[in-house]
């Protein structure tokens, strides 16, 4: 395993992290809890040491998986990111009633980030959080509110380090007025490089990256060679733009170039992808699920070698070339 400094956390972390997205419910097809759990087990066997969820994920579901998962380990040897200010509504939000049942609504309020953390410490059964991620910004609460939040928690010692997910770079500066960010966390691979410069932008700031969406939800693996037909509650009808035309013929063309390299190596596209990003020096982190113990020790496996400068231009040629499409919806 590699790993890489956090600056300002002065922490090593490894460049593969245990994204839980996909262990939260079914917005991610057919996943059990059992094999997620050896998954975990898997890469933490292996030398990963940071494990990201979210109580939006299910609900607190994903964050309930993880405190089993963890359950009887050596709490130091690993660290845990989770997020607050996103509810997960059964019913209308009462701070945005215009806001349908079943939708997620945005509170970064003090109560409300220092009642999330409460939760969450609750579900993992742990006694504090290395990293807590302002999972989107909340408008209608000032962000000075929000990280008076987080100063409060740091100083109680329920939380080690500060991170803010799908943030601007305004939003981050104005964040920075009242509490340090450690850490941003933006959608971030080969057919989803928007925040690219905002990642150099952290980097330069000493401020540490962890991606999500590294594997492109699964289409940078080739397990989709043709469009597919998603259930309408799975996350990739909705959150990705690419599994649709016409952007995906263009991923397939990608791919093709991929698949050369993968002759070339003797390594499967998905640890191919995770190299071209986290060779990047502005990547710290690659947020990656895995559905069980074979996913995770492939994926793992990836850091057993590097692409070279010549395989990582001819990727980035076709991306260059194909790649005009934004790699999810702003939300902004």
């Amino acid at each position: 395993m590699r790993y890489k400094h956090l600056e300002k956390a002065n922490v090593d972390v490894s460049v593969l992290a245990t994204g839980t997205w996909l262990v939260g419910g079914d917005e991610y097809g057919d996943v059990t809890e059992k094999d997620c759990i050896k998954a975990i087990h898997a890469l933490l066997d292996n030398g990963v040491n940071l494990i990201d969820t979210a109580p939006c994920y299910g609900n607190g579901h994903s964050e309930e998986v993880v405190g089993r998962a963890i359950a009887g380990l050596d709490r130091s040897k690993f660290m845990i990111s989770t997020k607050c200010g996103i509810k997960s509504t059964t019913s209308k939000c009462k701070r945005h009633p215009e806001i349908h049942e079943g939708k997620d609504c945005r509170d970064g309020s003090y109560t409300n980030v220092l009642f999330e953390v409460e939760q969450s410490l609750r579900r993992m059964n742990t006694d504090y959080i290395d990293f807590l991620f302002i999972h989107w910004p909340d408008y209608d609460t000032p962000f000075s509110e929000t990280m008076e939040a987080i100063n409060t928690l740091k100083r109680e010692g329920k939380i080690r380090f500060a991170g803010l997910s799908n943030f601007c770079e305004e939003q981050i500066e104005e964040c920075e007025k009242v509490a340090r960010i450690d850490v941003i966390q933006p959608p971030y691979s080969m057919v989803a490089r928007r925040d690219e410069n905002l990642m150099k932008y952290a980097a330069a700031k000493g401020i540490g990256t962890f991606t999500y969406g590294s594997l492109g939800a699964g289409i940078l693996t080739g397990a989709f060679r043709s469009e597919p037909t998603f259930d309408p509650m799975d996350a990739r009808s909705t959150f990705y733009p690419f599994f649709k035309e016409p952007d995906f013929g263009k991923v397939m063309k990608v791919l093709d170039v991929m698949d050369i390299i993968s002759s070339e190596t003797g390594r499967p596209l998905s640890q191919i992808a995770l190299n071209w990003s986290t060779q990047k020096d502005y990547v710290t982190a690659a947020l990656c699920g895995s559905r069980n113990e074979k996913e995770a020790l492939e994926n793992v496996s990836a850091f057993q070698w590097e692409l070279t400068d010549n395989q990582i231009a001819r990727l980035d040629a076709a991306i260059k070339e194909n790649i005009d499409f934004d790699g999810t919806i702003d939300c902004r």
